[in-house]
């Protein structure tokens, strides 16, 4: 009989999304993974500063002015020698179209709320995006880079071209798409936007949004009714939409859903997918506090297991708990999120004969296939999924959200953000130290400006 999951020993604590650190090495042993059901589901400013935080800017009031920023330094942190972030004081941007024709497209938003990503953990962390960011701000002829690409944020300043075509105004409240696409490639003529050869990544190859105030072109800008929205649920529709993306690649209506993977993105994955009509939704997760959340989440099943030594290969013990779940050769759609080597061959040997599987997590390096000729033989449908489709999926979002009838909103603020408890920090009282605690205990944390 399946453990329950208060029976499980500890297990390791892996950090979320890129910066998610390789499990302690154990020695294998031959216990079952155990099954959880869920029972209930089938720094001081500036006088001046001070005044434009309170009032907004006036079309000349940001020159020369500067703000709070969370920044990556590679002049005074040496990427290898280093972790964290610098709080510190940068440039307020401004729109100048005498100076820079373009900045009539532009747009300068006053952050509200910016939720901290796993690729921002691995910034933090020195895992990820070492080479993008140096060879961006060496493009740039600068040393320091604002991270963050999660907002919500009020206009408090559009461009000309951004008020007349797109008819942003002062006071509108946005949120934003981060990967910033060139339009003229060939993938953004025909529709692929999402994977744009020429864009840009907030808080990685261009400053992003860890900051009091940033520019950005209007054409990103997605509005945000807080009404029906509220403003912390409001900051994280960018990762939310990396979930629904991912869930709108394959069709689970009716299907046996497994979640490889329940940290921020897997948890956004299990509510999409109950409110897209999967039949039943099994998570898979050796965290035990990420397990735990995916239960409370809506979750049939979890699977949480012990990670094994030998690293790459699918844990066997896990594919045959999933197939005596389901009753058959394996789950109809396998979902991987979490981006190790070994989770991607948990999936692959998972699903049945003829299903479907969606890769969502992302990690450098090379991976091995375990039995790749397996994979071809099953008939396997294989998806790969990046960012949101622009802005198909941002729209697929706002409905999600907005419906209250789903709950996801109540669930990711109650559940997940704890309503604030202990996952809301203010940029005031910005701790390095209690910082990268939040950030290695947390699936979501939230910035307030």
């Amino acid at each position: 009989m399946a453990r329950t999951q208060t029976d499980t020993k500890k297990r390791a604590t892996p950090i979320q999304g890129d910066t998610r650190k390789p499990a302690t090495a154990i020695q294998e042993n031959k216990k079952k993974p155990a099954i959880a059901r869920n029972k209930t589901t089938n720094g001081t400013r500036s006088t001046k500063a001070a005044m434009l935080a309170r009032n907004g800017p006036s079309k000349s009031a940001l020159v020369d002015e500067e703000m709070w920023a969370l920044v990556y330094d590679s002049k005074k942190d040496k990427w290898d020698k280093s972790t964290g972030l610098r709080k510190d004081r940068v440039r307020v941007p401004v729109i100048n179209e005498d100076k820079e024709p373009i900045d009539a497209a532009m747009v300068i938003v006053k952050i509200l709320y910016t939720g901290v990503c796993g690729s921002d953990a691995g910034i933090w962390f020195r895992t990820s995006f070492k080479d993008m960011i140096h060879n961006s701000l060496a493009a740039e002829g600068g040393t320091t880079r604002i991270v963050g690409h999660e907002l919500l944020g009020q206009v408090v300043e559009a461009g000309s071209v951004s008020e007349a075509r797109y008819g942003f105004k002062e006071g509108d409240i946005v949120s934003s798409e981060s990967h910033i696409v060139c339009g003229l490639c060939h993938q953004c003529l025909i529709g692929q936007t999402h994977v744009c050869v020429n864009e840009q990544i907030l808080g990685i190859s261009t400053d992003g949004c860890f900051a009091e105030y940033i520019k950005l072109p209007a054409r990103v800008l997605w509005r945000t009714d807080t009404r029906k929205i509220r403003k912390e649920i409001g900051a994280i529709q960018e990762p939310f939409g990396n979930a629904v993306h991912a869930c709108t690649a394959a069709d689970l209506r009716g299907k046996n859903v497994a979640v490889f993977g329940t940290g921020a993105i897997g948890q956004f994955v299990i509510l999409i997918a109950r409110a897209l009509g999967a039949a039943r939704i099994i998570g898979v997760e050796p965290d035990p506090r990420n397990a735990d959340l995916a239960l409370k989440l809506g979750a049939d099943d979890v699977i949480q297991f012990e990670p094994k030594e030998n690293g790459w290969r699918a844990n066997p013990e896990v594919v045959e708990a999933l197939k005596d779940l389901v009753h058959k050769d394996g789950v109809d759609v396998g979902m991987e999120m979490a981006g190790f080597n070994s989770s991607v061959n948990n999936t692959l040997q998972s699903v049945r004969r003829g299903g479907e599987v969606v890769l969502f997590g992302i990690r450098g390096g090379d991976f091995r296939i375990e039995n790749f000729s397996r994979m071809i033989v099953k008939g396997l449908t294989i998806r790969n999924v990046i960012g949101r489709r622009i802005f198909e999926t941002w729209e697929i979002t706002r409905n999600l959200l907005e419906a209250k009838e789903n709950k996801i909103q109540k669930m990711i603020w109650e559940v997940m953000l704890k309503k604030g408890r202990g996952t809301i920090l203010n940029i005031n009282r910005f701790d390095p130290a209690i910082f990268e605690k939040k950030i290695t205990t947390h699936p979501k944390i939230l910035i307030k400006w």
